[in-house]
């Protein structure tokens, strides 16, 4: 999801000229496309972007887009940077999706060696105790003897 603000930036534009193209094809954007910011996530999220200054005041609250929003907007913003900055926009959202399965994929691969693997800690600890005696490793950790400082 992408502030209004920070796609204007990216688009060139000002967030008013975005957000009065967006009002414009209303029709567009349903709310799994885009919503607007309620003023409490508004004030829990400005430590997280930036802190406006003392004594100013948000005049409208910001609008969220959706991958699908994004993708809607260059149906509407039809300048060449805009098309180019969806297509990277579009691309982002892609690579993070591709990213985000190969975790998934690698979390279950994972899960599921603990669960062939579970239960054999003994059996493993069986076959390195041999090998120690093979090879005539001492089964224990020797201790060391001497001062040691504290």
């Amino acid at each position: 999801m992408i502030l209004d603000r920070e796609l204007a930036k990216l688009y060139g534009v000002s967030a008013k000229v975005l957000n009065q193209a967006v009002k414009r094809n209303a029709r567009r954007f349903p709310d799994d496309f885009m919503y607007q910011l309620t003023l409490q996530e508004v004030r829990d999220s400005r430590s997280q972007f930036v802190t406006l200054k003392r004594g100013q005041n948000i005049k409208y609250l910001p609008y969220v887009f959706t991958e699908q929003g994004v993708a809607m907007l260059s149906s509407i913003l039809n300048s060449n940077r805009a098309i180019a900055v969806n297509i990277l926009i579009m691309r982002a959202f892609v690579k993070l999706r591709e990213v985000m399965s190969a975790h998934k994929e690698l979390a279950y691969k994972l899960k599921e060696l603990e669960a062939r693997v579970a239960g054999h800690d003994t059996d493993i600890q069986d076959i390195f105790e041999a090998i120690r005696q093979l090879i005539g490793l001492p089964n224990e950790r020797r201790k060391i003897t001497g001062f040691t400082p504290k």
